[in-house]
């Protein structure tokens, strides 16, 4: 049984700082890529980084690049995302997301495994 249990996320004004956190179980953590993905109403979801377990390669999303920081610790098979700087457009549910290696996008067809969601809401 994969599990993808979350926890971080709440409102935060404009310039400010949120860490999510990410903790899997039920599968081998280094044949997965492990991330963060996130929707705001009326919008696609948007792949927003994610970490390879098995080579600590990471990915971000444009418009996060410089502002949010991905890493995991394997040995608690748990990811982390930091996220500085937020902006208003940041505002989403953002899910923990994992897929099995090879991956050759992050997107929402990629990824077979989700977490519940976590709202995060920048105020400016």
């Amino acid at each position: 049984e994969v599990q993808l249990v979350e926890s971080g996320g709440g409102l935060v004004q404009a310039g400010g700082s949120l860490r999510l956190s990410c903790a899997a179980s039920g599968f081998t953590f280094d044949d997965y890529a492990i991330g963060w993905f996130r929707q705001a109403p009326g919008k696609e979801r948007e792949g927003v980084s994610c970490i390879s377990g098995s080579t600590g390669s990471t990915y971000y999303a444009d418009s996060v690049k410089g502002r949010f920081t991905i890493s995991s610790d394997n040995a608690k098979n748990t990811v982390y995302l930091q996220m500085n700087s937020l902006k208003p457009e940041d505002t989403a549910v953002y899910y923990c997301a994992a897929g099995r290696h090879p991956l050759e996008y992050w997107d929402s067809d990629s990824v077979g495994n989700w977490g519940q969601g976590t709202q995060v809401t920048v105020s400016s």
